[in-house]
């Protein structure tokens, strides 16, 4: 069972058809006409639930959500598997977005450093993405010693299992990448 939330800008629903789903092409019946167009097929054990805020002068004003793929009895227990969180939410990624915003300008709104080219904005999605897993240290991934003080610092990676060490950037840049394909 994959649970996902998010908010309620539309094209997040055909890039999760598109990534989860099944893509059924229909046989041609021999009847003259055009044949039936293919369609995508939502998994079962899909559950995608969007969150959608009512602003009012530019403050939220009402929040509802909407179960859009799976049943809500499926939404119930996929909640309660959850180790984060009970409710539907879209918490994560929004504080995923923050952090990317602060470590990639070219990601700020209003300002005049923005991509001007697709391929370079997506470079350096990935080097502020791959970078802050293995280079940032995270507050509330620290560890308690002995003492009781957080005082053991980790990055994403490191609570992952990924690595045993907070990496320099040149570290990290100078490190040799495999292909395990």
């Amino acid at each position: 069972m994959r649970l996902i939330t998010t908010d309620k800008y539309l094209p997040y629903i055909d890039a999760i058809l598109v990534g989860y789903g099944k893509l059924v092409n229909l046989e041609r019946t021999g009847k003259r006409g055009r044949p039936k167009k293919p369609y995508w097929e939502v998994p079962s054990e899909l559950i995608y639930a969007m969150v959608k805020k009512h602003l009012s002068k530019g403050r939220i004003c009402k929040v509802e959500t909407e179960l859009i793929f799976g049943t809500e009895e499926g939404l119930k227990n996929a909640l309660k598997a959850s180790k984060v969180s009970n409710n539907i939410n879209t918490s994560f990624i929004e504080r995923q977005n923050g952090t990317d915003r602060n470590r990639n300008s070219q990601k700020l709104r209003k300002t005049l450093s923005f991509s001007k080219e697709l391929e370079e904005h997506e470079l350096m999605t990935f080097f502020s993405l791959y970078s802050y897993n293995f280079c940032w240290s995270v507050g509330t991934l620290q560890l308690q010693d002995k003492q009781g003080k957080r005082s053991v610092k980790r990055t994403p990676a490191m609570a992952a299992g990924l690595t045993d060490h907070v990496w320099t950037i040149e570290e990290w840049i100078r490190f040799p990448t495999v292909q395990l394909c």
